[in-house]
């Protein structure tokens, strides 16, 4: 029996990019909506599309022996419920983290600089100057120490912060203190912008809903750039839709966000079409990745960022 493996890549642009692999390894072109030249029986691992809809991500399932599935994002919520025990899952942990870090910045700055009702001046023809708050000297509250949790924090520190960073448990590392998440609803009075950058599963679903929420400070600013079940929808809605609270999101809750939903119509919601992790670094990045997990694969290892295994 051969002991060649075969991958499906979901471009044939990637498989260009990863350049030669291994003898004992076979690239096939499968974007998980057309069926393959190869039969589906033979696919081994399967790189999936970046950004795909939950209903063509469900088709790797038709691909029977499919034992490691790669994703091209760092999150990987619903993947073990679509996966299960038949196959270990690599995510793209790293790929993402200075282009969502850097849109966590931005998102910030345009909303704490009144950068969107600028742009409402400028189609206007208006001349507004206004004082914002800005982001100096803000208390923001960082909820999630990851990766891109780091990210977020280096590019921070040179706006002149009071950072106050929470993660699963409570403690100190080499840049200070950390607070469990737990505490969160504790510090939210004093937390002026609070960015969540944490996976969604049961612990971190609506972590921030009305209760937590009202504890925010009049004029407090919610950036999301974790997943958008972590914020209640419906409770970010009312805060937004009073005036109360600003929201600065990459990801909703539903996505995409449909037409005609409020946080369409509010002048202090700034909404993202999950772009964070979208710029003209991914595709060199994901390459970089995918070409270490190649050599991985091909030496009969696990390659990097295996979150689940079989």
């Amino acid at each position: 029996m051969s002991t060649q493996r075969t991958i499906s890549f979901p471009t044939q642009e990637l498989i260009d990019a990863v350049g030669p692999i291994p003898e004992n390894l076979k690239a096939v072109l499968w974007d998980l909506e057309n069926d393959p030249e190869t039969p589906l029986e033979d696919i081994d691992i399967a790189i999936l599309p970046y950004m795909a809809n939950p209903q063509t991500l469900k088709n790797v399932r038709k691909a029977p022996n499919v034992k490691v599935v790669q994703t091209q994002t760092t999150g990987f919520d619903g993947m073990i419920d679509l996966i299960g025990d038949r196959a270990d899952i690599n995510t793209a942990a790293g790929v993402h983290a200075a282009a969502t870090a850097e849109m966590a910045l931005g998102l910030a700055i345009a909303s704490l600089r009144g950068f969107p009702q600028s742009v409402r001046d400028q189609q206007q023809g208006r001349w507004n100057p206004q004082q914002w708050p800005g982001l100096a000297d803000r208390t923001v509250g960082l909820v999630g120490v990851g990766g891109i949790g780091e990210e977020i924090r280096k590019r921070l520190e040179p706006f002149e912060v009071n950072l106050l960073r929470f993660g699963s448990t409570a403690r100190t590392d080499e840049h200070g203190e950390v607070f469990a998440t737990s505490e969160l609803a504790a510090r939210a009075p004093e937390i002026e912008v609070l960015i969540l950058i944490v996976p969604l599963d049961d612990s971190t679903r609506h972590l921030v809903d009305a209760q937590l929420l009202a504890k925010l400070p009049d004029g407090a600013t919610v950036i999301n750039m974790a997943r958008g079940p972590v914020v209640d929808t419906d409770a970010i809605v009312a805060e937004v839709a009073s005036g109360r609270l600003n929201m600065a999101s990459d990801v909703f809750d539903p996505e995409p966000l449909p037409a005609g939903h409020p946080l369409w119509q509010h002048p202090n919601a700034l909404v993202i079409p999950h772009n964070g992790g979208n710029t003209k670094a991914f595709f060199p990045r994901m390459v970089k990745l995918l070409k270490k997990q190649v050599q991985a694969w091909a030496a009969g290892n696990d390659g990097e960022n295996l979150v689940h295994r079989s």
